[in-house]
């Protein structure tokens, strides 16, 4: 997906660094991503999720909270109000972008900073929000942390270690995660929730989701992460949880009224990547794209694909059609379809037809399925292959006319 570097300015004066992942075609809505306690945009969690949902056709953007990463301020003095604030700032740019309302997205400390933050940002901004391996009581996170914490609260500078990383954390950051009551910020929210979670992570356990669980209300739905660890470490379980998220976004995010629908034909727009571009019929919407040999992001068939696949589905229906008619034992069809942009034949006539233009063609080879067709039919389903209208179309007197739309 392609990657837009962002910069978000917070009410505390500092900034924040973030990746929006975009569709290669048009936006259908807008997600925000918050990382886990200590990590970054960077985590396979977060990389994953926030491209899953680009993939869908929702720009989800990653950033980094105050003191990590790329983001500035002091991580130590911050605390979860502080994360809190982050997400309401991160998700304005958002809205401001792309209208809302926006889907809410966070891991472990992340999923109860989206959970706190929800009604700060105004739940009319708000679509949904989906949380994984969120703790249930915000101060859980404090077990994670090796240090002399009394010290801490008594005022006392004593540094810490989290996850094997030093930090300085102030009585503040302490006070701020002891005083937060998230499952009554659950139980006041009225917005459709999700809750991924392992029921083998060992550093956030499976009774907090059901917690949080029991405390929202509906609609509301539990997602089991069997064999997941709690930081998603595995590729395939951060795609596992990417997917279930993603799929069940699209209930609340659903296709603007605003998006190209044609009566007839179909409707083609640009989207964000360099070759990325959006495709609607009356009834279905793709895209079509480059690979990355030519520069492109390759999420979608490229141009000559498509029209290679045009004659073979045409084929394939026209051949089935007859058959099915003629009641004839037809079990299947295979075409191949191949383009060729320097096609030269020795034929006159052929030669007169393209004099002074390049010769093109397409190899069409055919595989009949059917082992009680006899000869006959089978020579027979070959001509008909010839006659299926989009052949015909390649075939005829095509003209392409262009006209610049008012």
């Amino acid at each position: 997906m392609p990657t837009e570097t962002l910069s978000i300015a917070t009410q505390a004066g500092h900034k924040l660094e973030g990746s929006l992942e975009l569709p290669t075609g048009l936006v259908r809505g807008a997600a925000l991503f918050a990382h886990c306690f200590t990590c970054t945009r960077q985590s396979k969690a977060a990389v994953a999720v926030a491209r899953a949902l680009a993939a869908e056709g929702i720009a989800t953007l990653r950033f980094d909270f105050t003191g990590l990463g790329g983001s500035e301020g002091e991580f130590g003095r911050a605390g979860f109000a502080t994360d809190v604030a982050d997400l309401v700032d991160a998700a304005n740019v958002l809205v401001e972008r792309f209208g809302g309302p926006i889907l809410l997205v966070g891991h472990s400390l992340g999923g109860a900073a989206v959970l706190a933050a929800a009604d700060d940002l105004g739940l009319e901004h708000v679509a949904a929000i989906a949380t994984i391996g969120t703790p249930s009581d915000v101060s859980h996170v404090l077990h994670t942390i090796n240090g002399d914490l009394d010290s801490i609260r008594a005022g006392k500078d004593a540094p810490v270690k989290i996850g094997g990383r030093e930090f300085h954390l102030s009585s503040e950051f302490i006070e701020k995660v002891e005083n937060t009551d998230l499952l009554a910020e659950v139980a006041r929210l009225r917005k459709p929730l999700l809750f991924l979670h392992s029921p083998t992570d060992q550093i956030v356990g499976i009774e907090h989701a059901g917690a949080l669980f029991q405390a929202a209300k509906h609609p509301k739905s539990f997602v089991s992460l069997e064999g997941a660890d709690h930081l998603l470490v595995k590729e395939d379980d951060a795609r596992f949880a990417a997917s279930i998220i993603a799929s069940w976004a699209h209930r609340y995010l659903p296709l603007r009224d605003d998006w190209p629908m044609p009566k007839e034909g179909v409707v083609v727009k640009t989207g964000h990547g360099k070759f990325g571009t959006e495709v609607h019929t009356k009834a279905h919407r793709f895209i079509a794209d480059e690979p990355r040999s030519y520069g492109g992001d390759d999420s979608g068939p490229t141009p000559y694909d498509l029209l290679n696949a045009a004659l073979g589905t045409c084929t394939a229906m026209t051949m089935k059609m007859y058959a099915d008619r003629k009641q004839w034992p037809l079990e299947g069809v295979t075409v191949e379809v191949t383009h060729e942009r320097n096609h030269t034949e020795e034929c006159d006539h052929v030669a007169a037809m393209v004099e002074g233009k390049q010769m093109q063609a397409l190899h069409r080879r055919i595989t009949i399925s059917g082992k009680a067709l006899d000869e006959e039919q089978r020579a027979r389903l070959i001509e008909i292959a010839d006659k299926c209208p989009v052949h015909r179309t390649l075939e005829g007197e095509l003209h392409v006319h262009t006209e610049e739309a008012e």
